[in-house]
């Protein structure tokens, strides 16, 4: 038992952990995020493709953001998304491949 106890998270990655998981607990930041798994995409596309207002997605992303899954890029007045990281992306696809394992 005291080697598991070692090898246990600690507290403040268990935390984190959780917060990144409890950002995929909701369907528009899935949807986000699966969008942006195929191109860096502007807010104004996104709203397009989720059929949500502006003010709604940028809220979202700024969440998606603050937990370091996209990054944002400005050319000009324009914002472009695009996930954070290759690891954001194999999250994403390794729990798509979980679900549709039978």
């Amino acid at each position: 038992m005291g080697e598991v106890k070692k090898a246990m998270i600690d507290s403040a990655a268990a935390d984190q952990l959780a917060e990144l998981f409890k950002a995929l607990g909701d369907p528009t930041r899935v949807k986000l995020i699966g969008a942006l798994l195929h191109k860096e995409l502007c807010v104004h596309d996104l709203t397009v493709l989720l059929d949500m207002n502006q003010s709604a997605v940028s809220h979202q992303l700024r969440y998606l953001r603050n937990l370091r899954m996209v990054k944002r890029r400005k050319s000009g007045k324009s914002v472009f998304y695009s996930l954070d990281d290759s690891h954001i992306e194999q999250i994403f696809v390794q729990t798509l491949q979980h679900l549709r394992h039978e």
